[in-house]
């Protein structure tokens, strides 16, 4: 019974059809980056396969433009 209620459980998805996924989008960016500046999983993003690859090649080419930081070494 406990699978069927987990599976049947709707996620709200974290990316809205209106928001494009570029790498000029820092602020969306941002929401898939990890404390320490790692690009965080699908799984903890709640994305397809597809919207992932394009976060994590947004989220390179941004990094070489350096519009984020690499880490966050803020204390």
């Amino acid at each position: 019974m406990n699978k069927f209620k987990r599976s049947l459980r709707r996620r709200s998805p974290s990316i809205r059809s209106d928001e494009v996924i570029d790498y000029k989008n820092t602020n969306l960016l941002r929401r898939f980056v990890s404390e320490q500046g790692r690009i965080l999983s699908r799984r903890m993003n709640r994305l397809t396969s597809k919207q992932q690859r394009l976060v994590a090649i947004s989220i390179k080419r941004a990094r070489i433009l350096a519009l984020p930081p690499f880490s966050n070494n803020e204390n």
